[in-house]
C-alpha cells in the first residue's frame, strides 16, 4: 500500500513537471525571472531621425517573453537603434538612424545573456 502511495505521488509530480516544461518551451512559462502573469507592455522606441537601415539578428537562447524583453531593452539602450524582437522566430529586427557597428549589436545581445547566431 505504501508503495502505491509513493508511486502516485511521483506520478503527480511528473505530470506537473511535464506541464511546466511544455509551457516553458512554448514561451508561456515564468522562466528567466519572468512572473508568468500578465505580460508587461513596453513602449516602442522611436528613432529621433529618419531610418537609414535595418539589420536582422538571429538569436539563440530566448525561451519566454522575459527573454524577449531583455534582448529588446539591451538593443534599445544603444543610441540611434530601435529593435523589435520576435520570440517565435528568434530574431531581432534592428532599425537605425545612424551607422551602427555590428560589434555593438553583438555586444548588447550577448551582454543580456544570449547568443548571436548571425547579423544580416
Amino acid at each position: 500500500m505504501v508503495d502505491l502511495i509513493i508511486l502516485l505521488i511521483v506520478f503527480a509530480v511528473m505530470i506537473f513537471a511535464l506541464k511546466g516544461t511544455i509551457k516553458h518551451f512554448k514561451g508561456e512559462g515564468p522562466c528567466c525571472g519572468g512572473g508568468g502573469g500578465t505580460p508587461v507592455r513596453e513602449a516602442e522606441k522611436r528613432l529621433a531621425n529618419p531610418k537609414i537601415g535595418e539589420r536582422i539578428i538571429r538569436i539563440e537562447g530566448m525561451h519566454c517573453d522575459n527573454c524577449r524583453r531583455s534582448v529588446s531593452r539591451a538593443l534599445n539602450k544603444l543610441d540611434g537603434v530601435s529593435a523589435k524582437v520576435n520570440l517565435r522566430k528568434k530574431t531581432a529586427v534592428v532599425s537605425y538612424d545612424r551607422e551602427i557597428d555590428e560589434a555593438a549589436l553583438r555586444k548588447a545581445v550577448e551582454g543580456a545573456g544570449y547568443q548571436v547566431i548571425s547579423i544580416q
